[in-house]
């Protein structure tokens, strides 16, 4: 048997390796990598972005008997690096380097890595969630097709200036420049139709209008063939959009069929949660709601809520947060439909904000509502229930509940 005092030799060697701690700073063409023991650092390293050389920085850090490595989410360049190195074993850590600038010490690339090293290494980092390969792929979809959609109506808006400039103003008159009625217009415009009343025939616009004759004055222009022909590639180029969105929504709908077909039912049940609105929150969130304490921590996240801009007991502003850009503009809209259903919570409640809000602030006071709805519903599973809404926020309730005390004390003092 080995004595005591080798054994304690050991374990403390093992504990001074496992405790070795490792930085990188991550950039488009090049890896700046810093090793820090807990006195002294390593010389800094720095190594390739290609596939290859991330696992050679691996097979080092292996060699260095180093666990756990920090690094900056730094645009995109860190997901191949971040997937490598989760292959390989390693204990890793995603750092907002706005959160690393609030720390003094940085000077230098080579700095950086071997700061974030050492606040690694004393535990002074907070990491940022990285969701799991069935989100990673869920997102990675509801990403592009949210691009895909602002693609989209830029190229209808390309198409309605096309139109402006041959004389024609069809987008004055109809209430979607992406209906029927202006899509069936420009076909014909393309196979070279220029007759105002046979036009008008397409356009689903309302009687007076066509009666008027305002409707065939704003068909009546001068298409050249330069028009005609711009006007023919964008019309092209918006068919295969929409072929591609499609596609984007047939694979968004089978990833949810397959890994997350109860918190996709779950969600809908919400007013204004459609099946795409519903794949987002499941994608942005991770359709795990421990990452956030509470109700408020997911609507901060989201940026749903004022900023805490306060001096000398006065707020100098009410701004919200930014917040998750993909996810914010989602629960917006969600709460836009919902303030449109009748006989809804959110309804009533839209119209009673908007008679002391402006509309735009009562639409982001509903996205907020709809942000702690989805944060109940998610972690227990069950269907929205309108019955519930006080619940669904527990500050709210216990605030209601002292009011109602105060009154019934009040009501005590008044009785003879």
């Amino acid at each position: 048997m080995r004595p005591k005092s080798v054994l304690l030799v050991i374990f403390m060697l093992n504990q001074k390796s496992y405790m070795k701690t490792a930085g990188l700073d991550v950039h488009k063409d090049s890896i700046f990598c810093a090793v820090f023991n807990g006195k002294h650092y390593s010389d800094v390293e720095v190594f390739e972005t290609f596939s290859t050389s991330i696992r050679k920085l691996g097979d080092y850090l292996k060699e260095a008997e180093v666990k756990r490595v920090a690094m900056e989410s730094t645009s995109i360049y860190w997901v191949p690096v971040w997937n490598i190195l989760y292959e390989m074993g390693f204990e890793l850590m995603l750092v907002n380097p706005f959160l690393i600038k609030q720390l003094p010490g940085r000077k230098s690339d080579v700095k950086d890595a071997q700061w974030i090293a050492q606040l690694l290494y004393k535990d002074m980092l907070r990491g940022s969630f990285v969701p799991g390969e069935r989100i990673q792929e869920l997102r990675s979809y509801t990403r592009s097709y949210s691009k895909l959609q602002q693609r989209i109506v830029r190229m209808l808006t390309k198409m309605d200036n096309i139109l402006v400039q041959a004389g024609i103003r069809l987008g004055s008159l109809v209430s979607d420049i992406g209906g029927k009625s202006m899509l069936g217009v420009i076909d014909a415009l393309i196979t070279g139709e220029r007759d105002a009343v046979r036009l008008s025939k397409l356009v689903y616009a309302n009687k007076k209008n066509k009666e008027n004759g305002k409707l065939a004055a704003a068909l009546t222009g001068c298409m050249k063939e330069h028009h005609r022909f711009n006007l023919q590639m964008a019309k092209a180029e918006y068919d295969l959009l929409i072929k591609q969105s499609a596609e984007y929504i047939e694979k968004i709908e089978a990833i949810c069929l397959r890994d997350f077909p109860r918190q996709s039912v779950l969600l809908k049940t919400i007013p204004g949660v459609s099946r795409i609105s519903s794949a987002v929150i499941i994608a942005e969130t991770g359709a795990d709601m421990k990452v956030f304490e509470n109700s408020g921590k997911l609507s901060g996240w989201v940026g749903l809520r004022p900023k805490n801009d306060e001096s000398a007991g006065k707020y100098k502003s009410t701004a919200i947060t930014k917040g998750n850009r993909y996810l914010k503009p989602i629960l917006v809209q969600i709460a836009w439909a919902a303030s449109r259903s009748k006989g809804s919570y959110f309804k009533d409640k839209f119209n009673r904000l908007s008679m002391r809000k402006s509309s735009k602030k009562a639409l982001i006071a509903m996205a907020r509502q709809i942000s702690v709805v989805v944060w109940n519903v998610l972690p227990d599973l069950t269907p929205y229930n309108p019955a519930l809404q006080v619940v669904y926020e527990p500050a709210k309730l216990e605030a209601k509940i002292r009011y109602h005390q105060r009154e019934m004390e009040r009501i005590e003092k008044l009785k003879p």
